[in-house]
């Protein structure tokens, strides 16, 4: 078990906790359980079990190390404890901040969709099945989609617990644009391995992983928005269980399997509402000051 980092107090006082000293040790700790547990966990489920990149037991437990990474550290490696985590759901005074992540992926899709319209790289019909008018069947089969989105908020807290709970606030100080970037692209590479066992697939598997590596920036950018607004952490686990498991899932469907576009193109054309909403958090400054109750509980420097 570890210890805090102690220095010398001034005038021969009993030493003090250096804070910086601390963090950093928690960071890299941090880093080395979330990569070494996870991508040990994918090559071991793949390789000795011989599981499907997306198969449940592959899933889970890879998926959930940088929350019990950030748990870990918080209890033994620094002591620092859970008060700064944001694991009260605020559901009274946050809950303009989860309709706000529900409804957003879905959102989200119709921007892709839209875009990919726009392009000529997609046609839809008036109406029917994949048509601009949506059916009752369609409608319910987002809804469901949705449904699965809330229920599994709980293993995408796994992620946010991680990188945007713990990870982001301790990378450059806190200063929000460096430590927003870092943990997005920290974010990225770590998912890296899933392109090499069937997750996702890229014709230019160096393209594929630029493209992506953007998406998760921009994700990145919003689900720190969405946590900053509400003051908990809960609410970014159901932005990023939207994304998963409504936003992609739709554009799989319409824009993969319906238009035929790859993996990398269908990623890209996401980007595009994405970035417009990270450009309108950036123009509106709602990212560096947070708005809605609750957003107090997440402090800045920078």
């Amino acid at each position: 078990m570890t210890h805090p980092v102690h220095v010398p107090a001034p005038h021969g006082g009993p030493p003090v906790p250096d804070v910086r000293a601390t963090r950093r040790k928690g960071t890299a700790v941090f880093l080395a359980l979330s990569f070494g547990g996870t991508w040990l966990r994918l090559f071991f489920a793949t390789a000795v079990l011989g599981l499907s990149a997306l198969h449940p037991l592959l899933q889970l437990p890879a998926f959930c190390m940088p929350g019990i990474a950030a748990f870990a550290v918080r209890r033994w490696v620094t002591r620092e404890g859970f008060a700064d985590a944001g694991l009260r759901p605020r559901l009274r005074t946050a809950w303009r901040s989860y309709v706000v992540a529900w409804f957003g992926p879905p959102l989200l899709a119709c921007g892709t969709l839209a875009t990919a319209a726009a392009l000529g790289m997609w046609h839809p019909r008036f109406s029917g099945p994949g048509g601009l008018l949506p059916g009752p069947g369609e409608l319910l089969s987002l809804l469901g989609l949705m449904l699965v989105a809330l229920v599994l908020t709980p293993v995408y807290l796994g992620e946010e617990l991680g990188w945007t709970g713990y990870l982001r606030p301790r990378l450059c100080g806190g200063a929000l644009l460096p430590s927003t970037v870092g943990t997005g692209l920290i974010w990225a590479v770590w998912h890296f391995p899933l392109a090499f066992i069937g997750y996702v697939e890229y014709a230019d598997v160096g393209l594929g992983l630029l493209i992506w590596t953007v998406s998760f920036q921009l994700q990145e950018v919003i689900l720190l928005w969405l946590y900053k607004r509400s003051g908990t952490v809960w609410v970014a686990g159901l932005a990023h269980a939207g994304n998963n498991m409504v936003l992609f899932v739709v554009l799989g469907e319409y824009l993969e399997g319906e238009a035929g576009l790859g993996a990398a193109r269908l990623t890209a054309l996401s980007t595009v509402p994405m970035a417009a909403v990270c450009l309108w958090l950036v123009a509106t400054r709602a990212l560096s000051t947070g708005t809605g109750k609750g957003a107090g509980a997440v402090h800045d420097r920078g």
